[in-house]
């Protein structure tokens, strides 16, 4: 697995990831009465926060993408 997630793409996806699973859990918006809302944000938050732990996302993998830095030796 190449790391194709770069260290700003990363936090950005961690902050925004973590933000979206707790959302439904402390907010109390009105939103998340339904629970469908609930899981979308929680399955989405996770895997951004999963994505930006290790580095890969295969969305970037199918379209040739990559915010890594590259080191060429």
């Amino acid at each position: 697995m190449k790391i194709n997630v770069g260290t700003p793409d990363r936090i950005v996806r961690l902050v925004i990831g973590v933000l979206l699973v707790i959302a439904p859990f402390v907010t109390g918006w009105a939103l998340f009465a339904n629970p469908v809302w609930t899981w979308v944000f929680v399955i989405v938050g996770a895997v951004l926060a999963v994505t930006g732990v290790v580095r890969f996302c295969p969305a970037y993998a199918i379209f040739n993408l990559s915010t890594a830095k590259t080191q060429d030796k």
